[in-house]
Protein backbone atom coordinates (compact mmCIF):
# COMPACT_ATOMS: atom_id res chain seq x y z
CA UNK A 1 0.00 0.00 0.00
CA UNK A 2 0.79 3.25 -0.78
CA UNK A 3 0.56 7.03 -0.06
CA UNK A 4 0.25 9.75 -2.41
CA UNK A 5 -0.27 13.63 -1.40
CA UNK A 6 -0.63 16.87 -3.68
CA UNK A 7 -1.03 20.27 -2.64
CA UNK A 8 -1.53 23.58 -4.54
CA UNK A 9 -1.20 27.02 -2.14
CA UNK A 10 -2.67 28.65 -5.24
CA UNK A 11 -6.41 25.96 -5.81
CA UNK A 12 -4.89 24.18 -8.80
CA UNK A 13 -6.50 20.80 -8.53
CA UNK A 14 -4.42 20.27 -11.77
CA UNK A 15 -1.09 20.91 -10.02
CA UNK A 16 -2.27 19.56 -6.37
CA UNK A 17 -2.95 15.96 -8.59
CA UNK A 18 0.50 15.78 -10.54
CA UNK A 19 1.99 12.38 -10.91
CA UNK A 20 -1.10 11.03 -9.09
CA UNK A 21 -1.78 7.70 -11.49
CA UNK A 22 -4.44 5.15 -10.96
CA UNK A 23 -5.71 5.94 -7.69
CA UNK A 24 -7.93 3.30 -5.77
CA UNK A 25 -9.13 5.74 -3.25
CA UNK A 26 -9.04 9.50 -3.31
CA UNK A 27 -9.49 12.30 -0.05
CA UNK A 28 -10.53 16.09 -1.01
CA UNK A 29 -9.06 18.84 1.28
CA UNK A 30 -10.19 22.18 -0.24
CA UNK A 31 -11.28 25.60 0.35
CA UNK A 32 -14.71 26.80 0.93
CA UNK A 33 -14.22 28.95 -2.71
CA UNK A 34 -13.44 26.24 -4.33
CA UNK A 35 -15.07 23.16 -2.82
CA UNK A 36 -17.73 22.21 -5.38
CA UNK A 37 -15.84 23.20 -8.68
CA UNK A 38 -12.73 21.19 -7.18
CA UNK A 39 -15.09 17.98 -6.49
CA UNK A 40 -16.77 17.80 -9.80
CA UNK A 41 -13.34 17.98 -11.61
CA UNK A 42 -11.89 15.74 -9.68
CA UNK A 43 -14.76 13.22 -10.80
CA UNK A 44 -14.00 14.28 -14.03
CA UNK A 45 -10.22 13.33 -14.03
CA UNK A 46 -10.45 9.97 -12.07
CA UNK A 47 -14.09 8.49 -12.52
CA UNK A 48 -15.19 5.36 -10.88
CA UNK A 49 -12.30 6.14 -8.03
CA UNK A 50 -14.04 5.86 -4.87
CA UNK A 51 -13.51 9.86 -3.30
CA UNK A 52 -14.76 11.50 -0.64
CA UNK A 53 -13.77 15.15 0.46
CA UNK A 54 -14.64 17.78 2.64
CA UNK A 55 -13.58 22.14 3.02
CA UNK A 56 -10.14 22.14 5.25
CA UNK A 57 -6.60 22.58 5.65
CA UNK A 58 -4.28 19.94 4.68
CA UNK A 59 -0.67 18.57 5.51
CA UNK A 60 2.43 16.37 4.84
CA UNK A 61 5.97 18.33 5.22
CA UNK A 62 3.97 21.79 5.86
CA UNK A 63 0.21 22.55 6.63
CA UNK A 64 -1.65 24.00 3.54
CA UNK A 65 -4.16 26.57 4.79
CA UNK A 66 -5.83 27.87 1.93
CA UNK A 67 -5.48 26.00 -1.10
CA UNK A 68 -6.07 22.26 -1.86
CA UNK A 69 -5.02 19.04 -0.92
CA UNK A 70 -5.07 15.84 -1.84
CA UNK A 71 -4.62 12.54 -0.48
CA UNK A 72 -4.86 9.08 -2.32
CA UNK A 73 -3.99 5.61 -1.63
CA UNK A 74 -3.19 2.71 -3.86
CA UNK A 75 -1.16 -0.31 -4.80
CA UNK A 76 -2.62 -3.30 -2.88
CA UNK A 77 -5.46 -1.71 -1.03
CA UNK A 78 -9.69 -2.05 -2.03
CA UNK A 79 -11.46 0.74 -1.15
CA UNK A 80 -15.39 2.00 -1.41
CA UNK A 81 -16.39 5.80 -0.31
CA UNK A 82 -20.68 6.20 0.69
CA UNK A 83 -22.57 8.96 2.41
CA UNK A 84 -25.51 8.73 4.77
CA UNK A 85 -27.11 11.83 4.74
CA UNK A 86 -29.76 13.15 7.13
CA UNK A 87 -27.01 13.63 9.32
CA UNK A 88 -28.83 15.61 11.89
CA UNK A 89 -31.98 13.71 11.50
CA UNK A 90 -31.87 10.28 10.84
CA UNK A 91 -28.90 8.44 9.21
CA UNK A 92 -30.07 5.28 9.99
CA UNK A 93 -32.20 5.71 7.41
CA UNK A 94 -28.95 5.07 4.66
CA UNK A 95 -27.08 2.74 6.89
CA UNK A 96 -27.98 -0.21 4.56
CA UNK A 97 -25.38 1.84 2.42
CA UNK A 98 -22.61 0.75 5.04
CA UNK A 99 -23.44 -2.56 5.12
CA UNK A 100 -23.50 -3.57 1.69
CA UNK A 101 -20.27 -1.75 1.71
CA UNK A 102 -18.45 -3.59 4.47
CA UNK A 103 -19.84 -7.20 2.25
CA UNK A 104 -18.52 -6.01 -1.03
CA UNK A 105 -14.68 -5.34 0.18
CA UNK A 106 -15.01 -8.09 3.00
CA UNK A 107 -14.10 -6.09 5.55
CA UNK A 108 -11.99 -7.55 8.94
CA UNK A 109 -10.89 -5.86 12.11
CA UNK A 110 -7.07 -6.76 10.80
CA UNK A 111 -6.87 -4.87 7.84
CA UNK A 112 -9.90 -2.35 7.31
CA UNK A 113 -10.77 1.11 8.23
CA UNK A 114 -13.51 3.40 8.13
CA UNK A 115 -12.81 7.08 7.28
CA UNK A 116 -15.19 9.89 7.43
CA UNK A 117 -15.70 13.48 6.82
CA UNK A 118 -18.58 14.72 8.71
CA UNK A 119 -20.87 18.22 8.54
CA UNK A 120 -22.50 18.21 11.18
CA UNK A 121 -24.10 16.31 14.43
CA UNK A 122 -20.93 14.23 14.99
CA UNK A 123 -22.39 12.20 17.67
CA UNK A 124 -25.53 10.74 16.11
CA UNK A 125 -23.37 9.82 13.24
CA UNK A 126 -20.36 7.87 14.96
CA UNK A 127 -23.06 5.94 17.24
CA UNK A 128 -25.02 4.67 14.30
CA UNK A 129 -21.94 3.90 12.24
CA UNK A 130 -20.58 2.16 15.19
CA UNK A 131 -23.50 0.09 15.63
CA UNK A 132 -22.36 -1.79 11.76
CA UNK A 133 -18.61 -1.66 12.65
CA UNK A 134 -18.61 -2.72 16.71
CA UNK A 135 -19.53 -6.36 15.58
CA UNK A 136 -16.84 -6.82 13.40
CA UNK A 137 -14.45 -4.52 15.44
CA UNK A 138 -13.44 -2.35 12.16
CA UNK A 139 -12.12 1.17 13.50
CA UNK A 140 -12.87 4.26 12.73
CA UNK A 141 -10.87 7.46 12.00
CA UNK A 142 -12.33 11.19 10.71
CA UNK A 143 -13.29 14.45 11.63
CA UNK A 144 -15.34 17.37 11.15
CA UNK A 145 -14.99 19.43 7.92
CA UNK A 146 -15.80 23.43 7.91
CA UNK A 147 -18.94 24.91 6.71
CA UNK A 148 -21.14 22.28 6.73
CA UNK A 149 -20.34 20.46 3.28
CA UNK A 150 -18.77 16.78 2.38
CA UNK A 151 -18.31 15.10 -0.68
CA UNK A 152 -18.56 11.57 -1.96
CA UNK A 153 -17.85 10.35 -5.61
CA UNK A 154 -18.50 13.32 -6.72
CA UNK A 155 -21.50 14.49 -5.26
CA UNK A 156 -21.56 17.59 -2.72
CA UNK A 157 -23.75 16.92 0.10
CA UNK A 158 -24.91 18.92 2.99
CA UNK A 159 -26.37 17.20 6.35
CA UNK A 160 -24.47 14.33 5.64
CA UNK A 161 -21.21 12.25 6.68
CA UNK A 162 -19.41 11.08 3.98
CA UNK A 163 -17.19 7.91 4.24
CA UNK A 164 -14.81 5.01 3.29
CA UNK A 165 -13.48 1.75 3.68
CA UNK A 166 -10.09 0.83 2.92
CA UNK A 167 -8.82 -3.02 2.66
CA UNK A 168 -5.22 -3.00 3.01
CA UNK A 169 -4.29 -6.15 0.82
CA UNK A 170 -0.92 -6.10 1.91
CA UNK A 171 -0.68 -5.94 5.63
CA UNK A 172 -2.54 -4.66 8.55
CA UNK A 173 -4.07 -1.53 9.97
CA UNK A 174 -4.43 -0.06 13.30
CA UNK A 175 -5.54 3.26 14.84
CA UNK A 176 -4.56 5.53 17.65
CA UNK A 177 -5.94 8.64 19.43
CA UNK A 178 -3.47 10.57 21.12
CA UNK A 179 -4.37 13.11 23.87
CA UNK A 180 -1.84 15.70 25.22
CA UNK A 181 -4.15 16.42 28.29
CA UNK A 182 -3.58 15.26 31.99
CA UNK A 183 -6.52 15.59 34.31
CA UNK A 184 -6.18 18.45 37.13
CA UNK A 185 -7.19 16.77 40.77
CA UNK A 186 -10.15 17.92 42.72
CA UNK A 187 -11.59 19.30 39.65
CA UNK A 188 -15.05 17.62 38.96
CA UNK A 189 -18.49 18.71 37.94
CA UNK A 190 -21.68 17.36 36.93
CA UNK A 191 -23.17 19.59 34.23
CA UNK A 192 -27.00 20.77 33.78
CA UNK A 193 -29.00 23.10 31.89
CA UNK A 194 -27.49 22.11 29.03
CA UNK A 195 -28.52 22.30 25.23
CA UNK A 196 -27.52 19.06 22.96
CA UNK A 197 -28.28 20.65 20.10
CA UNK A 198 -26.16 23.72 20.81
CA UNK A 199 -23.70 22.39 22.92
CA UNK A 200 -24.37 24.90 25.46
CA UNK A 201 -23.15 23.94 29.80
CA UNK A 202 -25.45 26.06 31.42
CA UNK A 203 -24.51 25.73 34.74
CA UNK A 204 -21.45 22.85 36.36
CA UNK A 205 -22.15 21.79 39.77
CA UNK A 206 -25.16 23.98 39.94
CA UNK A 207 -23.09 27.27 39.86
CA UNK A 208 -22.93 29.32 36.01
CA UNK A 209 -20.35 27.59 34.08
CA UNK A 210 -18.73 30.41 32.55
CA UNK A 211 -18.19 31.94 36.44
CA UNK A 212 -16.81 28.81 37.50
CA UNK A 213 -14.30 28.26 34.67
CA UNK A 214 -12.74 31.55 35.62
CA UNK A 215 -12.97 31.74 39.09
CA UNK A 216 -10.29 28.09 38.94
CA UNK A 217 -8.41 29.84 36.53
CA UNK A 218 -8.62 33.42 36.79
CA UNK A 219 -9.07 34.54 33.43
CA UNK A 220 -10.86 37.27 32.54
CA UNK A 221 -14.08 36.64 29.62
CA UNK A 222 -12.37 37.47 26.95
CA UNK A 223 -9.35 35.12 27.64
CA UNK A 224 -11.70 32.04 28.13
CA UNK A 225 -11.01 31.07 24.41
CA UNK A 226 -7.53 30.99 24.49
CA UNK A 227 -7.13 29.63 27.59
CA UNK A 228 -9.14 26.79 26.28
CA UNK A 229 -6.33 25.85 24.95
CA UNK A 230 -4.33 24.66 27.86
CA UNK A 231 -7.74 24.05 29.84
CA UNK A 232 -9.91 22.20 28.33
CA UNK A 233 -12.69 20.35 29.95
CA UNK A 234 -12.61 16.23 29.94
CA UNK A 235 -16.13 14.63 29.69
CA UNK A 236 -15.13 11.42 31.35
CA UNK A 237 -16.47 7.81 29.72
CA UNK A 238 -16.00 4.85 31.13
CA UNK A 239 -12.47 4.42 31.61
CA UNK A 240 -11.67 6.96 29.01
CA UNK A 241 -11.52 11.07 29.21
CA UNK A 242 -12.96 13.29 25.37
CA UNK A 243 -11.93 16.28 25.35
CA UNK A 244 -14.36 19.57 25.27
CA UNK A 245 -13.65 22.73 23.67
CA UNK A 246 -15.10 26.06 24.72
CA UNK A 247 -15.70 27.68 21.15
CA UNK A 248 -17.88 30.88 22.46
CA UNK A 249 -19.28 32.45 25.86
CA UNK A 250 -22.59 33.09 26.11
CA UNK A 251 -24.09 35.01 28.90
CA UNK A 252 -22.99 32.93 31.75
CA UNK A 253 -22.94 29.69 29.71
CA UNK A 254 -19.81 28.15 27.72
CA UNK A 255 -20.47 26.59 24.17
CA UNK A 256 -18.68 24.00 23.64
CA UNK A 257 -17.68 22.21 20.20
CA UNK A 258 -18.67 18.99 21.66
CA UNK A 259 -21.92 17.59 22.56
CA UNK A 260 -22.35 18.01 26.50
CA UNK A 261 -25.56 16.39 28.43
CA UNK A 262 -27.34 17.04 31.65
CA UNK A 263 -25.88 14.88 34.60
CA UNK A 264 -22.71 14.32 32.59
CA UNK A 265 -19.27 14.02 34.79
CA UNK A 266 -16.68 16.48 33.55
CA UNK A 267 -13.14 16.79 34.57
CA UNK A 268 -10.84 19.88 34.06
CA UNK A 269 -7.58 19.26 32.10
CA UNK A 270 -4.49 21.04 31.89
CA UNK A 271 -1.52 21.03 28.98
CA UNK A 272 0.89 17.72 29.79
CA UNK A 273 4.30 17.34 27.46
CA UNK A 274 3.24 17.39 24.57
CA UNK A 275 6.56 17.00 23.27
CA UNK A 276 6.80 13.62 25.22
CA UNK A 277 3.51 12.36 24.13
CA UNK A 278 4.18 12.76 20.42
CA UNK A 279 7.26 10.87 20.91
CA UNK A 280 5.68 8.06 23.05
CA UNK A 281 3.03 7.34 20.52
CA UNK A 282 5.53 7.48 17.32
CA UNK A 283 7.11 4.84 19.84
CA UNK A 284 4.07 3.09 20.27
CA UNK A 285 3.53 2.86 16.30
CA UNK A 286 7.24 1.65 15.76
CA UNK A 287 6.76 -1.31 18.15
CA UNK A 288 3.70 -2.50 16.76
CA UNK A 289 4.87 -1.82 12.91
CA UNK A 290 8.30 -2.60 11.69
CA UNK A 291 7.66 -0.96 8.11
CA UNK A 292 4.52 1.44 7.92
CA UNK A 293 3.79 2.17 4.62
CA UNK A 294 1.26 4.95 5.43
CA UNK A 295 -0.39 7.14 8.59
CA UNK A 296 -3.34 9.23 7.68
CA UNK A 297 -4.00 11.79 10.48
CA UNK A 298 -6.27 14.34 11.71
CA UNK A 299 -5.02 17.07 13.73
CA UNK A 300 -7.79 19.14 15.45
CA UNK A 301 -7.84 22.97 15.05
CA UNK A 302 -6.87 23.96 18.39
CA UNK A 303 -3.57 21.26 18.48
CA UNK A 304 -2.97 23.07 15.24
CA UNK A 305 -2.95 26.83 16.72
CA UNK A 306 -1.38 25.77 20.00
CA UNK A 307 1.95 23.93 18.01
CA UNK A 308 1.87 26.90 15.44
CA UNK A 309 2.38 29.48 18.45
CA UNK A 310 4.70 27.03 19.93
CA UNK A 311 6.78 27.07 16.66
CA UNK A 312 6.68 23.41 16.31
CA UNK A 313 4.24 22.48 13.83
CA UNK A 314 6.81 21.66 11.12
CA UNK A 315 9.05 19.69 13.60
CA UNK A 316 6.10 17.29 14.66
CA UNK A 317 5.33 16.80 10.91
CA UNK A 318 8.89 15.94 10.56
CA UNK A 319 8.74 13.65 13.58
CA UNK A 320 5.67 11.87 11.97
CA UNK A 321 7.27 11.54 8.71
CA UNK A 322 9.99 9.32 9.99
CA UNK A 323 7.55 6.67 10.80
CA UNK A 324 6.65 6.23 6.69
CA UNK A 325 4.66 8.91 4.55
CA UNK A 326 2.10 11.04 6.82
CA UNK A 327 -0.59 13.18 6.01
CA UNK A 328 -3.70 14.23 7.07
CA UNK A 329 -5.71 17.31 7.76
CA UNK A 330 -6.96 19.91 10.24
CA UNK A 331 -10.40 18.88 11.66
CA UNK A 332 -13.04 20.96 13.47
CA UNK A 333 -13.64 18.36 15.75
CA UNK A 334 -11.68 14.32 15.74
CA UNK A 335 -13.54 10.61 15.24
CA UNK A 336 -11.70 7.81 17.06
CA UNK A 337 -14.48 5.01 16.61
CA UNK A 338 -17.87 5.89 17.84
CA UNK A 339 -16.18 9.41 20.34
CA UNK A 340 -16.14 12.83 19.34
CA UNK A 341 -13.25 14.48 20.77
CA UNK A 342 -12.17 17.63 20.53
CA UNK A 343 -7.94 19.33 21.04
CA UNK A 344 -6.82 15.90 19.81
CA UNK A 345 -5.33 13.21 16.89
CA UNK A 346 -6.32 10.34 15.61
CA UNK A 347 -4.66 8.35 12.88
CA UNK A 348 -4.54 5.14 10.98
CA UNK A 349 -1.29 3.10 10.57
CA UNK A 350 -0.85 0.68 7.42
CA UNK A 351 1.80 -2.04 7.08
Amino acid sequence: MRQFFGNSPKGNLEEAVKGLNNPSFIMLLSNQAQFESHVAKLENMYPQVPSIGCIGMSYHKKVEENGVGVIAFYDGIQATANVLENASTMPVKYITRLQNDIKKINASSKDTICIDFCSNNDACVLTTIHTVLKPLNVSLVGGTGDAGKVSANGKVYEDAVAYALIKNNKGKVKAYKENIYQEIENYRFMASKTDKEKYIIGELNGKPAKKVYQSILHVTEQEILTQTFKNPFGKISGNDTCIVSIKDVQGDALACFRQVNDSDVLVLLKLGDYKEIVQQTIENIRHDFKNPSAIFSVNCLFRYKLFSQSNYMQQYLKEMNTLGSHAGFIGYGEHFNNQFVNQSMSCVVFE
